[in-house]
């Protein structure tokens, strides 16, 4: 089979497996860089995905100085703002939220993180991979919310490196700073941590094998220190355990009963915390 093919194929039939097993300016400001021990269930008896995506279509924005996140699946999660705007990451055609956010971010390792027929009503839509042999350069602020990214490499199917072939995508909104990593494939250097600036908030990708291993992506989290860390594209629950493993004797490690967390510069957890969001990963 063509290389092609199995770029696309490969992931695609692993995540359908995986489906079946069920600002103001002082905020923008905030995070610019230089440019417990059970074992946690993955959907706990009180999660109801309908009734989450109904409540998500009615409700308003989040407080003011908060940030709504909420997991959609796999690697997209709904960001949403105080003054109205809303963010969806690693948009793709597989899974999407019920609203159509004003800005979708995407990445291209494979078909479940990106897609080339966006919603039209997304009114900016951000590819964090070269165009024309040049990197992806993002800087959008769109009502209170900014949008930057950070080029990070990754391995391509024919075992060398694609440069650039990742972005770290960063919101800002409330005082909060959020890192999306992406498909990341390897640690951050010291300038990649300088472009990030601080951050609160990291969705990190543990599988551990489509991207960075599991040890190393600890390492990672080691390096940003965010008060606030939620795992994502681990496919099952025995490799996120193992991935828990490594981060049991530093963070709390929380199982949410929502899909949807609220987050404020005055409510991030005072240790450095795992949440898990419960939802198709």
């Amino acid at each position: 089979m063509p290389q092609a093919v199995l770029r696309a194929v490969v992931p695609l039939l692993a995540f359908l497996v995986l489906l079946g097993s069920g600002l103001p300016s002082t905020a923008l400001a905030a995070c610019l860089g230089a440019v417990a021990q059970n074992t946690p269930r993955l959907l706990p008896a009180s999660y109801r995905p309908e009734s989450y995506h109904l409540a998500q279509a009615k409700r308003g924005a989040p407080p003011a100085g908060q940030v709504r996140i909420s997991f959609v699946g796999h690697a997209t999660f709904l960001i949403e703002t105080p003054g109205g705007a809303s963010a969806a990451t690693d948009y793709n055609d597989y899974l999407r939220p019920d609203v159509v956010p004003d800005i979708a971010t995407m990445n291209h390792a494979h078909t479940t993180h990106f897609t080339d027929r966006p919603d039209p009503g997304i009114r900016h839509v951000l590819r964090g991979w070269p165009f024309e042999g040049k990197p992806a350069r993002h800087n959008l602020s769109f009502k209170d919310l900014r949008v930057r990214n950070v080029p990070t490499n990754i391995r391509n199917w024919g075992g060398g490196t694609e440069y650039d072939g990742n972005s770290i995508f960063i919101f800002d909104a409330a005082e909060i700073c959020i890192a999306h990593l992406g498909h990341l494939h390897h640690r951050l250097t010291p300038g990649h941590l300088a472009d990030m600036g601080r951050i609160d908030v990291v969705m990190v990708p543990v599988d551990g094998g489509y991207t960075l291993n599991q040890i190393e992506m600890a390492e990672v989290i080691r390096q940003l220190k965010p008060p606030l860390v939620i795992p994502m594209h681990y496919f099952g629950e025995h490799t996120l355990e193992r991935f828990l493993s490594l981060l049991r004797d530093s963070h709390e490690i929380v199982l949410s009963d929502t899909s949807s967390v609220v987050v404020g510069r005055q409510t991030l957890p005072p240790k450095p915390r795992v949440l898990i969001l419960p939802g198709p990963h």
